[in-house]
């Protein structure tokens, strides 16, 4: 591996920013590429769904950093996109012409979300959204600001029903249709995913369960979702929030392995002298018996964004191996998940009661504690969360559930 003179960083979100900050923290003062993307400086994106989109904060509110990036000495690329790369001559080609060769890249461009098919939903029907940039949060608080008649939500996963909540909280009608049987069924199981729906049914939400969208409609605008069944939900503004692709189109003929993101080894490396990180980042686990992992979440796009920068750095690049952790706020509801787990593990509800959504579901398999969900219980999840990065047996975690 030559010196590093040059390092690509291409992806300047949470996971991006924290690797550039950890090159120079780690010593490296030569040339550092950020290729953003957006034309935005890095900022924060949880708030995106709530806090912003509720109008409580403003772009200025999210930035990572409020001080700006001046400090980190960057060759700053706003607004450029990277559209190619070669891994055996790391070097970038950016959708300017331009072409960056470098010693060393990290690669934290993200996903994109996933869209309705054209034959469902016309591409330029007006009011239809999707969430996942700043630029997008502030599209739909506008259109929330205008007081719509009915907002609808395509998909009760962790953005809809976040945007579900906020869009209740300023007091709009609000129709939230998921395939699922309940929302997040198969992650969470029947019961637990009951839970979150009622959550929202007691809010006013009009949840509609195990329906398929066959068409959305409207002159220019989006005016109605037809269901599979004929059944027609009124509405004005929709969000879909079906999920998001790892955003590797660019990477087709790279040389790198891509098979829902960018296949990496324990250390975040794709290749010599290519690290990745964030939600594109595909890596086995060896906490959770080398399975593979790509981790859509704000704490590992912080912790990955370190160590994948640590391990271009390194001569002996270390394991990444963390727990998964992630949360959400609905309502006066703290959502919180350690670990990684789905509806098959051995569930044990312990720490209160799903009535009155004030719990800590334990998730276990093979005689180990997996997971753990917890409903507004922050101090007990990140018991077993330490518990989880212990390799603890699953008879110890009942005990403390027991306590």
């Amino acid at each position: 591996m030559p010196p590093l003179r040059t390092i690509g960083v291409v992806g300047l979100s949470l996971a991006g920013l924290r690797a550039a900050e950890t090159l120079r923290r780690g010593g490296f003062d030569g040339r550092l590429v950020a290729i953003a993307g957006e034309p935005h400086l890095p900022y924060d994106r949880p708030p995106l769904s709530k806090e912003l989109l509720a109008g409580a904060r403003d772009p200025a509110d999210v930035l990572l950093r409020k001080q700006g990036v001046d400090d980190l000495d960057l060759d700053l690329r706003l607004g450029v996109r990277a559209r190619g790369l070669d891994a055996g001559a790391r070097s970038i080609t950016l959708d300017s012409g331009e072409t960056v060769t470098c010693d060393g890249i990290v690669v934290a461009t993200g996903a994109t979300p996933r869209r309705l098919p054209p034959s469902i939903c016309p591409p330029d029907l007006a009011g239809v959204h999707v969430l996942r940039t700043l630029d997008d949060a502030l599209a739909l608080r506008g259109e929330l600001d205008a007081g719509p008649n009915r907002v609808c939500v395509i998909g009760a996963g962790f953005i809809g029903a976040e945007v579900a909540a906020t869009s209740r909280g300023r007091g709009l009608d609000v129709t939230v249709l998921e395939a699922l049987p309940q929302p997040m069924v198969r992650g969470l199981g029947e019961q637990l995913g009951a839970v979150c729906a009622q959550l929202h049914r007691d809010h006013g939400v009009d949840l509609r369960l195990g329906v398929q969208v066959a068409r959305v409609e409207g002159d220019h605008r989006v005016e109605r979702v037809v269901l599979s069944d004929g059944t027609v939900i009124e509405c004005d503004v929709l969000l879909v929030a079906i999920g998001v692709e790892p955003e590797t189109h660019w990477l087709d003929g790279s040389g790198l392995t891509l098979d829902n993101g960018i296949v990496c080894d324990q250390a975040c490396v794709a290749a010599p002298g290519i690290v990745a990180c964030g939600d594109v980042a595909r890596f086995p686990n060896a906490l959770f018996d080398d399975e593979p992992m790509r981790l859509e979440h704000w704490t590992n796009a912080t912790e990955q964004g370190v160590h994948a920068a640590e391990s271009l750095l390194g001569d002996e690049p270390k394991p990444f191996t963390p727990v998964p952790f992630v949360w959400s706020d609905q309502y006066d509801v703290k959502i919180q998940s350690v670990g990684r787990f789905d509806a098959t593990h051995d569930i044990h509800v312990a720490h209160g009661t799903l009535a009155d959504r004030k719990f800590v579901a334990l998730f276990g398999r093979d005689g180990r504690l997996r997971g753990a969900l917890g409903f507004s219980q922050p101090r007990r999840v990140m018991q077993y969360r330490k518990l989880i990065s212990e390799r603890a047996p699953w008879g110890e975690a009942l005990a403390l559930a027991e306590q």
